[in-house]
């Protein structure tokens, strides 16, 4: 089986070496995802605003690689500060509430860039969600 593997063009991928989304057969795998935009992480001090764009983001990978949201079968929630779990927590629900995959939220040290305070992971399973 061939892996087709997808960017999104952010400014770590050719840096660090992975992929936005990584599909085979009907499973697709999407890396750890901030709230990034053009280069800059948006929304600083922002948990719940970090949340929705790193998730808008997972969204939008799955999408380019045709899935859609209820395909999600688990999510990986990195925070930098567990004590803000219930805006993340809400802002997870506004996405995946009628999904509700499998899901961890764990509290990190730190992310790759101190203004993040969000990183979400996905994966997916083609038709998981009919």
């Amino acid at each position: 089986m061939t892996a087709l593997r997808l960017g999104s063009g952010g400014p770590y991928e050719a840096v660090v070496g992975y992929s936005r989304v990584v599909v085979v057969g009907d499973t697709a795998w999407v890396s750890g995802t901030t709230a990034t935009v053009d280069g800059a992480v948006v929304h600083a001090g922002d948990t719940a605003g970090q949340t929705r764009v790193a998730l808008q983001g997972v969204v939008r990978a799955l999408t380019e690689a045709g899935f859609v949201p209820g395909d999600v079968v688990r999510t990986r929630v990195y925070v930098t500060d567990i004590s803000r779990w219930e805006e993340v927590g809400r802002v997870h629900g506004e996405f995946f509430g009628d999904v509700r995959p499998a899901t961890s939220m764990v509290q990190v040290a730190a992310l790759i860039d101190p203004a993040m305070l969000v990183e979400v992971e996905a994966d997916a399973v083609r038709g998981a969600g009919s």
